[in-house]
């Protein structure tokens, strides 16, 4: 926990953009939509500042909670996006809940230094393992919203999503798709070139991160198939998304979490 040490700018805009997540998790009933995207979108181009500055800075840091901080703002441009495509779609006040307790996580554990020895193609490998991650998260929360939808169209009430039920079905699998094609280039770089990307003294291991990301990559590569070939579809197929997701959080932001916090060490 490096809280003392942040800079009073970095202190300024994570509290900044964590209030404007929180108005707009906390207004979702009670406030005008216009002041709840205004919050919303001033939330995440504060958070997309703060989380350059601690990529780019002089002493670039990454751990567990800017990995959940960066799959936040990812999860945030998602929903902006679909907010633009279908204007009456609801965001999940989950959404911004979550990004306001990352935003303040993120800075009370910045993480561990970066090697310096890395490759300068290590960010971008970074950058698909937490696409990856974001894309997965959206359609973890798409079908959670799919759930209660259907769930209120059973009890003969208003699924209140702004968006058709099959729609939202199609754009979660179509996530969970690009999700695995990021997730499998992820993984194909570290296999083939983890020496050149972390440094000989840190290349990729088979330790317990490693090996619960093959069992989330095989996880999703049964949905995959289950879906195409047996028409996976409700509970079945998005039990399979969850234990799936629930594995690739365990492979990194879980081994981090346990290293960075629990043993008070860096990988």
């Amino acid at each position: 926990m490096i809280l003392a040490s942040a800079s009073l700018l970095t202190l300024s805009l994570a509290l900044a953009a964590a209030v404007g997540y929180a108005i707009a998790a906390a207004g979702t009933s009670r406030l005008h939509p216009a002041v709840i995207n205004t919050a919303v979108w001033i939330a995440w181009f504060l958070h997309g500042i703060l989380l350059v500055m601690g990529l780019t800075g002089t002493e670039a840091r990454f751990g567990f909670a800017p990995a959940l901080s960066l799959t936040a703002w990812l999860v945030g441009l998602v929903y902006a996006v679909e907010g633009y495509v279908y204007p009456h779609f609801r965001k999940p006040w989950l959404t911004s809940g979550l990004g306001s307790a990352c935003v303040l996580l993120a800075l009370l554990f910045p993480g561990a230094t970066l090697n310096p020895n890395a490759s300068s193609w290590l960010p971008l490998h970074f950058a698909l393992g937490i696409s990856s991650y974001g894309l997965f998260a959206v359609a973890v929360a798409h079908a959670w919203l799919m759930t209660r939808a259907e769930a209120r169209v059973r009890n003969a009430s208003d699924a209140q999503t702004g968006m058709p039920i099959l729609t939202m079905e199609r754009l979660t699998f179509r996530f969970v798709m690009v999700g695995f094609m990021l997730l499998s280039a992820t993984l194909l770089a570290g296999l083939l070139f983890g020496s050149q990307l972390y440094g000989g003294a840190h290349a990729l291991q088979w330790n317990h991160k490693t090996i619960f990301a093959f069992l989330s990559w095989l996880t999703f590569a049964v949905l995959m198939v289950g879906r195409a070939r047996f028409g996976w579809r409700g509970r079945q197929a998005l039990r399979v998304l969850y234990i799936g997701s629930g594995l690739l959080l365990l492979a990194y932001v879980g081994s981090r979490f346990v290293m960075e916090v629990v043993l008070g060490k860096t990988l």
